[in-house]
């Protein structure tokens, strides 16, 4: 039996024997906008943070990369962590330090102060990655998964509407500290009912059962994710000022991968990403979620030099691609709980590719109801697209396996966050700007979804495939 072979495609949970929590969903749903509110909120602190400390604008940079790396280098290894730990207590321990590393950003009296806090709001937010697929498998039935992750997604959608204005207003009448502050009574609720709603782990146990502690190849593993993980996240920050020292830093992270890769406690990670049910839909996660360039870099520069108009039309063609994407979401959460999920996830990508597409007829004369309707349609299609990849994800993973699951999960989709904005700054260099700026962001953009469509449609043809070969 291959390593492929030995991951089953689809595995019994717990929540099946139940119905659906889904205030347990509303719960998920609130923490993951704190969570993901953490990036948009504190850039609005930037400027003051640099005045404040007095230190160069371009270093207030590391108050959010700070975030960032630990977030990014620690998902996977808290998502193994997780597997053999108590999920409520886990779910409830990241919040409680996002709130106390909050606090102590907002307090601190010096940069390299507010430099730890922000190290430690990442931490938090790793393991908090760490347990979102294992809640929804604990408190949602199978049959009913993509419509809570859809739920999820709308309401993170429609709250970060409402956040990015209020990070503004708060930093320019209240000071940077506050920024840091204005989530609090939000996260309380949210400790409370989590503590309330969430199931814990059955059995009379230990708290050193419930939270074990890392034995020391977990340690190792992490030292070694963490650090490849970082190198790479750190050359795409540093690709457009210094290629070389991006190139080096992307050999030293694949070098650290292979040598973890030889490590026997690499297996279980690696079998799982193997398996086409699962490692599939992950790269197209990645592939896909790099649209996120066109919003942050290719969408600015075009409105602003080449329509020649200002936030105002920015904001309103972001508000098209959230908004669609909110309204489209639960619709798409019930064709997967319906017609499958990877069936979805794959209408959504090849949408998604189409409506990226149609901003190719954009140029120096585009109108803002244009501009907005473009967006609105590419936001739309990759709602179609993102809960059900997740609940595919979900599918795959073994039970036992699930915050693993979801630590490469959150990988994939935060390094295309941060890999599409590169694509996109590369594109728009290489072809002088304007609108031929735009069309080969687009262009290239359009080209990673596609490889991305296309790796679901070869996972389906592999689930098939697998059946017709049980069946004879």
């Amino acid at each position: 039996m291959t390593a492929r072979e030995q991951l089953p495609a689809l595995i019994p949970d717990s929540a099946e024997d139940r119905n659906t929590q889904w205030s347990a969903v509303i719960v998920l749903a609130l923490a993951t906008l704190i969570i993901a509110s953490e990036m948009t909120m504190a850039a609005f602190a930037l400027p003051l943070i640099s005045t404040d400390f007095a230190v160069a604008p371009e270093t207030t940079a590391w108050v959010l990369l700070a975030y960032s790396l630990p977030m990014v280098a620690l998902a996977i290894p808290a998502g193994r962590w997780a597997d053999g730990a108590d999920i409520r207590l886990v779910f409830l321990l990241a919040l409680a330090l996002v709130a106390v590393a909050s606090i102590l950003g907002a307090a601190a009296p010096s940069y390299a102060a507010l430099m730890v806090s922000r190290v430690m709001l990442g931490l938090a937010s790793a393991l908090y990655l760490a347990v979102y697929m294992p809640v929804v498998s604990l408190t949602v039935k199978r049959a009913q998964r993509g419509r809570a992750i859809s739920m999820v997604a709308t309401i993170m959608m429609l709250g970060s509407v409402a956040l990015a204005p209020l990070g503004g207003w708060v930093a320019d009448h209240l000071g940077w500290r506050m920024v840091f502050l204005v989530k609090l009574p939000l996260l309380v609720l949210v400790l409370w009912l989590g503590y309330r709603v969430l199931p814990r782990k059955a059995g009379d146990l230990t708290l050193r059962q419930r939270l074990p502690w890392p034995d020391q190849p977990m340690l190792w593993e992490t030292l070694l994710i963490g650090a490849a993980l970082s190198a790479v996240l750190m050359a795409f920050e540093v690709a457009a000022q210094q290629r070389l020292l991006a190139a080096s830093l992307v050999t030293v992270g694949v070098a650290i991968l292979f040598w973890w890769s030889r490590l026997a406690a690499s297996r279980t990670l690696l079998t799982l990403v193997r398996h086409p049910g699962f490692g599939l839909p992950a790269l197209s996660l990645l592939l896909i979620a790099a649209l996120i360039g066109l919003i942050s870099f290719t969408l600015p520069f075009f409105v602003v030099e080449v329509m020649g108009r200002g936030s105002q039309t920015l904001s309103l063609a972001v508000l098209g691609f959230v908004i669609a994407g909110a309204l489209m979401s639960p619709l798409a959460g019930i064709l997967a709980d319906r017609y499958g999920a990877l069936n979805i996830a794959s209408l959504g990508a090849g949408l998604t590719v189409l409506g990226l597409l149609t901003l190719l007829q954009l140029d120096a004369q585009a109108s803002v109801a244009g501009l907005t309707a473009r967006t609105a349609l590419v936001g739309g299609s990759m709602a179609i697209f993102n809960a059900p990849v997740m609940a595919t994800l979900m599918a795959a993973a073994p039970g036992d396996r699930m915050g693993t699951a979801s630590g490469l999960a959150s990988v994939a989709r935060t390094l295309g966050s941060i890999v599409g904005p590169a694509v996109a700054a590369l594109a728009w260099t290489l072809s002088g700007g304007g609108v031929a700026g735009l069309h080969s962001g687009v262009l290239a953009l359009a080209a990673m979804a596609l490889v991305g469509c296309v790796a679901l449609i070869w996972a389906r043809f592999h689930s098939w495939l697998h059946r017709a070969e049980a069946d004879a």
